[in-house]
């Protein structure tokens, strides 16, 4: 199997503080990896690395065969990000477009110049489109505007966002969050199918759902890995051993206290920033205007 991920002595700091501390990772292609831990542990951190929106502070990092911890030129950085999908926490749609318009956007690295300015795809981009709707089941949806979507549909609608760029790579930040059960584990199964041969890696936060998801699993704790393990080897003894007491499954790691949800770790704020940042060059690349 070849590499379509590999870190080597990967360090990242934010404001003095290591977020990740990893020694050696090799992700093949073709794998569904979960990446689970607490809020703060470096989850995060890891997909903007792989993603190029964060240079290590130390290490080794390649990603499709391209080195991410050197300066790249924008341009091929750009065409590396076209190989490696995002689907992000908030999903970052745009409102007032339909879900046929929403996906078309996953064209624009394809889509130049005039055409992209004023939203005039190819026919062969809008039935590309099309068919990455058929493909989440939300083809009959197709002109309807995002935000009048539930949210389970409009996870499906960003995920076809993705598969439109046929990455070789996707990188999904909790992918259910804000879920019920029930949509949660439907779009798990929707994106496990719906990703084929790409190398997939997820941000997990429910336990119950890395069946549905991911052959093999990543725990962090403080931006280290704890166990890397198959899916079906993952027990509650690990689970209990990376999050500490009580139970593995549901919130796993989020914490109801809201003094303690209130004090975000610098991951998590440069989380936030970082799907901000996201956002807004979607929308820039769209003509339109971020969505918040």
């Amino acid at each position: 199997m070849n590499p379509c991920i590999e870190l080597r002595g990967v360090r990242c700091t934010l404001g003095g503080r290591t977020v990740l501390d990893i020694d050696r990772l090799v992700v093949g292609e073709g794998e569904r990896v979960a990446l689970v831990g607490h809020n703060g542990a470096g989850k995060s951190t890891l997909l903007r690395v792989l993603s190029g929106f964060t240079r290590p502070t130390a290490g080794q990092v390649s990603v499709l065969g391209v080195r991410l911890d050197t300066r790249l030129p924008p341009a091929r950085l750009r065409a590396l990000r076209g190989e490696a999908g995002q689907v992000l926490q908030g999903l970052h749609l745009v409102p007032r477009l339909s879900a046929l318009e929403n996906v078309l956007i996953g064209s624009l690295g394809r889509v130049t110049g005039w055409r992209s300015w004023v939203r005039r795809y190819p026919a062969h981009e809008v039935e590309g489109a099309r068919a990455a709707l058929a493909r989440v089941g939300m083809l009959d949806q197709a002109s309807m505007r995002t935000d009048g979507l539930s949210g389970g549909e409009r996870q499906k609608v960003a995920i076809a966002r993705v598969l439109v760029q046929a990455p070789r790579l996707i990188l999904a930040d909790e992918p259910t969050a804000a879920l019920d059960p029930a949509a949660a584990q439907e779009i798990c199964r929707v994106l496990g199918t719906a990703a084929g041969d790409a190398t997939l890696v997820a941000v997990v936060h429910n336990t119950a759902l890395l069946p549905l998801l991911a052959d093999r699993v990543i725990g962090l704790r403080q931006g280290r890995v704890v166990f890397d393990l198959p899916q079906a080897q993952v027990d509650e003894v690990q689970l209990a051993a990376l999050y500490g007491s009580g139970p593995a499954n549901g919130a796993c790691g989020r914490s109801d206290d809201p003094l303690v949800s209130a004090r975000r770790s610098p991951d998590e704020i440069e989380s936030r920033r970082w799907r901000q940042r996201t956002c807004t060059q979607t929308a820039a690349s769209a003509g339109h205007s971020p969505c918040h």
